[in-house]
C-alpha cells in the first residue's frame, strides 16, 4: 500500500474555518495543524464569556469539531501577545504595520518548532517565508497559499479610491516590504496555491513563476439542507450583501445600482463590518439597509430570507460567500474578478466590474420575472456541491504530488 503524504498546515487564526487541516485529516494526511490560537479543550471560560462578551467567546472558542486535539499545536502565548499588540497598534493607527511584523514573527516561531515527521509544509502568504526556508532545509516540500492577488489588487483598489474618497479604507497602505515578502515566498516555495484564475493571472503579472502556480478553489459545506424557496408573491425582492463593506468589494457600485432602482420593488440588505465613511452611509438611498456585523446564526437567516446574492467586487481571491449563497439556493450576481463560481444565466449572472448599468439590469431581471430566483434554486444547490471539502483535499494532495515530481525532475 502506498504511504499517504503527511502535511503540516500552519496559519494564524481560524483561516477558512481550518479548511486545509480538516480536508487533509479526512484523507489521513494531516501531520499537524500549527496556529496561534485554538479553543481550549475545556469550554468553561468560553461559556462564561458568552454571557458578557460574545465576540471574545467566539475568538476563544475557535476550533473544529472534526479535528483531533492531538494533531493541533496551538501557540497560545504567542497568540495572546499578538492580539494585545494588534489592539494597541490599532489605537495608535499602526495596525497594518504591526500585522506585518506579527506575520513575520509567526513564521520565525514556526521555523523554530520541532514538528512531527512530515513530507510537506502548507503555510499561508505573508506569514510563511522563514518557515518555508526551514522546511526545505529539512528536506520537506514547502507549499504557500497566496491568500489574495497581492500588489496587483492593492494598486487596483488605490486607483479606485482616488475616484471614490468617501469609500476609502481608513487602514491606509501596507508598510514597506509587505508585498516584497510575498514575492520572496513565491520564489522560495516549491508550489504556490491560489484560489482563483483571477489571482493566478494577477501573480503572473507580478513576476511569479507560472509553472509553480496552481488554482485550488475554496470549499464550503452547508450545515443543513436548504429550505425550498417559493416564487415571491406581492413583496419586494430581497438582495443580500454579506461580507466586509469596503470599496474593494464594490459596495459603491451596489449603492449606485440601488439609486437606479428606487422605484422598483426591491430592497438591499447589506450585512458585514463597515469599512466606509459615515458620509457614504448617509448618502445611500432608502432602499439600502445597513445591518453591520452579524453572527453566523444571523447570516444563515439572511441567506434563507434572500432572493438574490450580490458581489460586484473589484477584486477577490475567491469570495466563499458566493458558494454559501448557492448552497442556500440563492442565485448570485457577481463579477469575473474572483473565483469562477457563477454559471451565467443558470445560477445567477456575471456582470463586468465597475458597470453599474449592467448590475442594475441584472437585478431588474429578477424583478421582471418573480419566479426566476426560485427556478434557479436546484441548479444553485447542485453547483455548490462542486466546492466540497473532499474536492479541496483531492486538489491539494494532487498539487503536493506535482510539486514532489517537479523536485525529483528538477
Amino acid at each position: 500500500m502506498r504511504r499517504i503524504c503527511q502535511v503540516v498546515v500552519a496559519h494564524k487564526g481560524a483561516r477558512e474555518h481550518f479548511l486545509a487541516a480538516r480536508a487533509l485529516h479526512r484523507r489521513g494526511a494531516l501531520a499537524a495543524l500549527v496556529t496561534d490560537w485554538y479553543g481550549p479543550a475545556s469550554n468553561a471560560l468560553t461559556r462564561a464569556l458568552a454571557a458578557c462578551a460574545p465576540a471574545a467567546a467566539r475568538a476563544l472558542g475557535a476550533a473544529a469539531a472534526d479535528l483531533p486535539r492531538n494533531r493541533v499545536i496551538a501557540l497560545r502565548a504567542f497568540g495572546i501577545r499578538s492580539r494585545l499588540k494588534l489592539a494597541r497598534a490599532a489605537r495608535a493607527g499602526r495596525l497594518l504595520e504591526e500585522m506585518a511584523a506579527d506575520d513575520a514573527a509567526f513564521a520565525r516561531r514556526l521555523a523554530a518548532l520541532r514538528l512531527p515527521a512530515h513530507d510537506a509544509l502548507f503555510a499561508y502568504s505573508y506569514a510563511a517565508l522563514e518557515a518555508i526556508d526551514a522546511a526545505r532545509a529539512a528536506g520537506a516540500l514547502a507549499i504557500v497559499d497566496q491568500i489574495d492577488p497581492g500588489r496587483f489588487e492593492y494598486d487596483l483598489v488605490r486607483e479606485e479610491a482616488a475616484r471614490f474618497p468617501a469609500y476609502v479604507d481608513p487602514m491606509g497602505p501596507p508598510p514597506p516590504g509587505y508585498y516584497e515578502r510575498a514575492e520572496a515566498e513565491w520564489r522560495a516555495a516549491d508550489a504556490v496555491v491560489v484560489n482563483s484564475e483571477w489571482s493566478r493571472v494577477a501573480l503572473v503579472r507580478q513576476g511569479a513563476d507560472p509553472a509553480k502556480l496552481h488554482v485550488l478553489p475554496l470549499a464550503y459545506e452547508a450545515s443543513h439542507p436548504p429550505e425550498t424557496k417559493l416564487p415571491r408573491a406581492d413583496r419586494p425582492i430581497t438582495v443580500l450583501w454579506l461580507g466586509s463593506v469596503i470599496l474593494r468589494k464594490g459596495i459603491h457600485y451596489l449603492v449606485e445600482a440601488a439609486c437606479k432602482l428606487t422605484h422598483e420593488p426591491i430592497r438591499f440588505v447589506v450585512a458585514g463590518p463597515i469599512g466606509i465613511r459615515a458620509e457614504a452611509l448617509r448618502a445611500a438611498p432608502a432602499n439600502v439597509e445597513w445591518r453591520g456585523p452579524v453572527p453566523r446564526a444571523d447570516a444563515e437567516r439572511l441567506y434563507r430570507e434572500a432572493d438574490v446574492f450580490v458581489l460586484p467586487t473589484l477584486s477577490d481571491g475567491f469570495a466563499i460567500t458566493q458558494v454559501e449563497a448557492l448552497a442556500h439556493g440563492v442565485p448570485v450576481i457577481a463579477t469575473p474578478n474572483c473565483g469562477a463560481v457563477v454559471e451565467h444565466g443558470r445560477t445567477g449572472f456575471l456582470v463586468p466590474a465597475r458597470d453599474t448599468d449592467a448590475l442594475a439590469d441584472a437585478l431588474r431581471r429578477f424583478v421582471a420575472d418573480p419566479a426566476l430566483a426560485a427556478s434557479m434554486q436546484p441548479a444553485c444547490i447542485a453547483a455548490a456541491t462542486r466546492f466540497g471539502i473532499e474536492a479541496y483535499a483531492d486538489g491539494l494532495l494532487a498539487i503536493i504530488e506535482r510539486a514532489r515530481e517537479a523536485r525529483r525532475n528538477g
